[in-house]
């Protein structure tokens, strides 16, 4: 199979969408949903690729684009979309959406039998 398979990415950048209000999240008044908050530099997020679930920390944000360091190495492509997450009250909520514009790819070397 060497070479048919997507590449095995350390660290992505990708362009996010973030949604307005956390999903089934109340605020502590019991008005409105929690209104989703940018993301921050140095911040733990979980990232879904694929069927693949793995923490990131944010590295840069600029606009609608970050740079995020994978705490697993994840075997993925270019242009596919992600799922962003983030932790509230011990719970991880979806905060938003995102697609890998590129990466770091991690060479994986053939082992010896």
């Amino acid at each position: 199979l060497r070479g048919q398979l997507p590449d095995v990415f350390g660290e992505i950048e990708i362009s996010y969408y973030l949604l307005r209000r956390l999903l089934g999240v109340k605020t502590s008044d019991g008005g409105k949903q929690a209104k989703v908050q940018k993301l921050a530099r140095a911040e733990i997020l979980m990232v879904n690729i694929g069927s693949t679930a793995t923490g990131g920390k944010v590295q840069a944000v600029k606009g609608d684009l970050a740079k995020i360091a994978l705490t697993q190495p994840v075997c993925t492509k270019e242009g596919e979309k992600i799922a962003l997450s983030r932790r509230v009250d011990k719970h991880w909520r979806l905060i938003g959406w995102g697609q890998i514009r590129k990466g770091t790819k991690i060479e994986i070397l053939p082992q010896q039998l």
